[in-house]
């Protein structure tokens, strides 16, 4: 078996670095070959990303809502 890394936290990742890093992911878990226990922890590390992701999205609609609300 072999020991894995770490992966860094995903609450300092910037959108675009935490939407490449889960294509990168996808990407891997599509190529397949991964035992088990490595897809298990990409699997993990993409819900993380996509869930990082879905934040700054929400941060962004809010942010867009405010501003349609703010008059000029």
């Amino acid at each position: 078996m072999t020991e894995q890394k770490p992966e860094p936290d995903v609450s300092g990742l910037s959108y675009e670095d935490a939407r490449e890093q889960l294509i990168a992911v996808v990407g891997r878990l599509e190529a397949g070959g991964a035992s088990l226990e490595e897809s298990l922890a990409l699997w993990e590390r993409g819900e993380a990303l996509a869930a990082r992701c879905e934040e700054w999205l929400e941060g962004a609609r809010k942010r867009l809502a405010a501003a349609r609300d703010q008059p000029l």
